[in-house]
């Protein structure tokens, strides 16, 4: 039964070779690939709530296979660094201090990016408390609570707005020296948001929606 659960050697080296080809593009297995542009610079692309063309079903089965299989002498590519910060927009909770159904949609698509990129830290970011629970607070234990280490999140716990959201963040990615992000937020609210994390002058080097959300986070995903 093991020849059945253990990937061919020509699917191992296909998805060594997709996976080096998004790490050199900066296209996260999910994601859509962003030029980083500085502070104040020309207005953001069009961003495309679909993943790149050519990461068909196929392709990403098989990176899926090596991700989430531990084959002897087999390194696993983390597809991001430490100095990657998989930062995770905040949305408004209810007045008990549960998380919205839309929140927990973004951070089923944060957890997946945690997963796929292990020495990346995760920054979660919002404030607007209600039952004295704040966004990034409520966010950060949902994380903890499904497997993602305590010291990689960092909770941002004061950002009101998505402008702030981006402010915010950009201090604190300063401050734990990550000098880039993939981006994760609901499909509608991408476009802002990009806009506002690269006039804070961050280098955005891939988005993530929930919409896009991989085949390894299918496991994960939304009902799940």
């Amino acid at each position: 039964m093991l020849e059945h659960l253990i990937p061919t050697v020509p699917a191992l080296r296909r998805a060594a070779r997709v996976a080096a080809r998004l790490m050199v593009t900066g296209a996260a297995v999910t994601a859509i690939a962003v030029a980083a542009t500085p502070a104040f610079a020309d207005p953001a692309p069009a961003v495309s709530p679909h993943p790149a063309p050519e990461l068909t079903r196929d392709v990403l089965a098989a990176i899926d296979s090596v991700t989430t299989l531990q084959l002897p002498g087999l390194e696993l590519p983390a597809l991001f660094s430490p100095n990657t910060a998989i930062v995770v927009l905040g949305y408004g909770l209810l007045p008990d201090g549960e998380m919205r159904p839309e929140l927990i949609n973004r951070l089923h698509a944060g957890y997946v990016s945690a997963l796929l990129s292990p020495a990346a830290p995760v920054i979660v970011t919002g404030g607007n408390p209600q039952n004295g629970v704040s966004e990034a607070a409520a966010m950060a234990d949902w994380l903890i609570a499904r497997g993602i280490a305590a010291h990689r999140i960092y909770a941002e716990t004061q950002a009101n707005s998505t402008v702030q959201n981006a402010a915010f963040s950009a201090r604190l990615m300063a401050a734990i020296n990550a000098h880039a992000a993939i981006l994760i937020t609901s499909a509608d609210h991408i476009g802002r948001a990009l806009s506002n994390f690269q006039a804070a002058g961050i280098s955005v080097v891939a988005t993530m929606t929930p919409d896009d959300t991989p085949l390894s986070a299918e496991p994960f995903g939304p009902g799940a």
